[in-house]
């Protein structure tokens, strides 16, 4: 009988953190016809056995297939084993620059049409399932491929005392951890057990006064978002201040001598969620967070066409997902920023940035706020799961503000793209950590790992850990009152009070009510980031002339109360008669000076 042997070979490319399932060598074609079973069962160790259970349907007299090949991306497996209906394969195990490959010579393959061969591959490894910090993620490869499968099914098996995952990518709309086809499409697997996850952070920031005055400048701190809580326990030196601008950065403030340079150090916690918590969006900064900037340009009219046609955050998000591509050359060039317009242009020369500026412009084009994150992205696969963020290698991605939840949402067209499919744009995960916002400015504030001086520019200045899950701490304030003792009667009554966030997280906006004389006013205060302080004028009216008294300023705020004693001094009888007759003479001098004089001309 004459026949010709064809070799299967089927590449996975499996790492930590996302995986792919490249196009198979054969291809499904009109030879053969493929289904695979692959089950992934995690230890409570996170040690996972992978067990591929793979059935070849011959659809020709003419082919069979007699060995099979398989790239496993991981570094580390364990315990390779293989089977067909003959019994056991040894397979043959090859390291590569990129991970290993296994190899199976079929012992006894099926030849004939509508005959059918399975066999069996399994292996352990280290690196699907882990415990990060408060989290326990679970990343399963892929199928980027689905019409070379008549059938796909992915089984997870995870200790009952993981629970329910938290999230669940592709959602299935129920618990089930079973995937099919259908549901995976081109996307991978991706779980996470745990509902908050805590990150320690230590950064350094140097800045230097280069003119010959001393001069004010600011850093910028990891801030609160609508998926974080800050905690900042230490910062060395202490600034002046810390405020909050529009798009809620903490900005801390330092006074700097001509040609000084300081090194600034700042340690705390960040405090994950998964679900953003609401805030609301005033109609002045709707208007702020549509405005054209000079890397998101709205008014531009390819822009502006592509956001009429668009029209919603999802078909935007699918549109920079499936048009750009990620240039992996960039990472290490200094190519520069192309922004929204260029991005266009040269779609396959696109980073973190580019994905981030042309969902911005178009969003804001189509009537939709957004804004860009810039921050730490944990990844232990940078294919996957690239950062390209400056010298630090950052990570960047968007947000837009959702009316109809009253909340910023953040999304990563980025690692979508890069991921080969996996949802960020419906569920996103753990793995961000914000640094800045920028909103109003396309290019400030800069983040942590942008100070750095000539000669600095490969030293790490962001370090950030998983930290152990812990309570957050409770804000906590003090009041100060800043006001004379003693108030001439008759003229208004002017003060100060002040509020100092004395904890390590953000101090909410508060009302103060402030008390003398018998009435009460309100005095709503502004969110003060740690080791920031705000003052307020007081206006606490004014006395009749003749009024002498002593009384009490009392202030009370969140639980504090502070008060103060004053005094109010009535102005003398012989003071008043002085000051009238002061001002008859100066009323009766005005009329003379106005007389009018004849001028003699010589």
């Amino acid at each position: 009988m004459n026949c010709a042997k064809k070799k299967l070979l089927i590449f996975f490319l499996c790492t930590l953190g996302f995986f792919f399932l490249p196009k198979s060598a054969f291809a499904a074609n009109e030879n053969f016809s493929t289904a695979a079973q692959v089950t992934y069962t995690v230890a409570s160790s996170g040690l996972t056995h992978v067990a591929l259970t793979e059935t070849l349907t011959n659809l020709s007299d003419k082919y069979y297939a007699s060995s099979y090949q398989i790239h496993l991306g991981f570094q580390d497996i364990q315990n390779v084993s293989a089977s067909d209906p003959g019994g056991v394969i040894t397979p043959a195990v090859t390291q590569t620059e990129n991970g290993e490959d296994v190899a199976v010579s079929f012992t006894n393959p099926a030849f004939g049409k509508g005959k059918t061969f399975p066999f069996t591959i399994s292996f352990d490894t280290k690196e699907i399932a882990s415990l990060n910090g408060s989290i326990w993620e679970v990343n399963i490869p892929g199928l980027s491929h689905a019409e070379d499968f008549s059938n796909f099914t992915v089984h997870v098996v995870v200790p009952p005392y993981f629970g329910a995952p938290t999230y669940r990518k592709p959602a299935l709309g129920n618990t089930s951890l079973i995937f099919t086809k259908d549901q995976l499409g081109k996307s991978g697997i991706s779980l996470a057990f745990g509902d908050k996850q805590v990150y320690a952070f230590h950064l350094t920031y140097t800045i230097k006064n280069s003119e010959l005055f001393p001069a004010t400048t600011e850093i910028a701190l990891p801030p609160n978002t609508t998926y974080q809580h800050v905690e900042i326990d230490t910062l060395s030196p202490r600034p002046m201040n810390v405020r909050m601008d529009t798009d809620g950065n903490w900005l801390a403030q330092y006074l700097l001598s001509p040609s000084q340079v300081l090194k600034i150090v700042a340690s705390g916690k960040a405090y994950l969620s998964l679900f953003p918590s609401t805030e609301e969006l005033s109609q002045s900064d709707r208007v702020l967070y549509l405005r054209s900037s000079p890397y998101w340009q709205t008014q531009d009219t390819k822009i502006k066409n592509l956001a009429t046609e668009l029209n919603t955050p999802d078909a935007i998000y699918s549109y920079v997902v499936d048009t750009l591509h990620y240039d992996f050359a960039r990472i290490s060039d200094t190519q520069d920023r192309l922004g929204a317009v260029g991005v266009l242009t040269h779609p396959d020369q696109a980073v973190c940035l580019e994905f981030t500026d042309l969902f911005i412009a178009l969003a804001r084009a189509a009537g939709i706020p957004a804004r860009e994150l810039d921050g730490y992205g944990y990844t232990q696969n940078t294919i996957a799961r690239p950062l390209s963020l400056q010298k630090e290698v950052l990570h960047a991605w968007p947000e837009y503000y959702d009316m109809a939840r009253h909340t910023w949402v953040m999304v990563d067209p980025t690692w979508q793209n890069t991921t080969g499919g996996v949802d960020y744009f419906h569920t996103f995960d753990f793995d961000h950590l914000t640094l800045v916002i920028k909103g109003v400015s396309s290019v400030y504030p800069i983040p942590a790992g942008g100070y750095k001086l000539p000669g600095q520019e490969n030293e790490k200045d962001v370090h950030v850990s998983f930290a152990i899950d812990s309570v957050e701490p409770q804000p906590t304030a003090s009041l100060g009152l800043i006001s004379p003792n003693e108030f001439v009667a008759g003229f208004p009554l002017q003060a100060n009070f002040s509020v100092t966030n004395t904890g390590s997280v953000l101090f909410p906006a508060q009302t103060a009510f402030v008390s003398i004389l018998g009435s009460t006013q309100q005095y709503h205060t502004q969110a003060i980031p740690p080791f920031g302080e705000s003052t307020y004028p007081l206006s606490l009216g004014k006395t009749q002339f003749l009024t002498n008294t002593s009384t009490l300023i009392t202030i009370r705020m969140a639980g504090e109360s502070i008060e103060k004693r004053i005094h109010i001094v009535a102005i003398s009888s012989a003071v008043l008669v002085g000051g009238g007759i002061f001002v008859l003479c100066c009323i009766i001098i005005y009329f003379i000076a106005r007389r009018p004089r004849r001028v003699s001309v010589f």
